[in-house]
């Protein structure tokens, strides 16, 4: 999987995870990315803010070795548990409720069944699974 940056004719930004570049192309030429603030569906890549340090040595540098996979899934849940609302297994109620504008929208977390997520899909509601990383070290999480 791979995370673009994305952004819609009227400026919005978000991301979107694809299978690789081909997908991404393939699903933007059928305008079947939506923005998630607006719904348009122009959507374009844009430059994602991350900075990859030059080696003064003319040699490449392999990236993946310098990332720290276990510190970067550890950051985005610690993240993830701090600036979202954990609504448990109300999940799906609560994002019905923000989607017909019963509540105001806010970030939220929680678990929802296979049904649940179908019922998602079917109302147009856009969701990711993140699966939660188990720590070795407890009082990580």
């Amino acid at each position: 999987m791979i995370a673009f940056d994305l952004e819609c004719s009227r400026g919005h930004r978000f991301e979107g995870w694809f299978n690789n570049i081909e997908s991404f192309e393939e699903q933007n030429s059928k305008n079947q990315i939506l923005c998630p603030y607006c719904n348009d569906t122009h959507i374009r890549r844009i430059l994602s803010p991350v900075a990859v340090k030059s080696s003064s040595r003319k040699e490449e540098v392999d990236v993946r070795d310098a990332i720290d996979y276990r510190r970067l899934a550890a950051e985005m849940w610690h993240y993830i548990n701090k600036n979202f609302d954990d609504v448990g297994h109300e999940f799906t109620k609560e994002a019905l409720k923000m989607h017909y504008g019963v509540t105001e929208k806010k970030n939220i977390r929680g678990s929802a069944t296979a049904e649940e997520e179908k019922v998602l899909r079917d109302e147009g509601i856009q969701f990711f699974k993140v699966p939660v990383p188990k720590f070795e070290d407890e009082n990580q999480n």
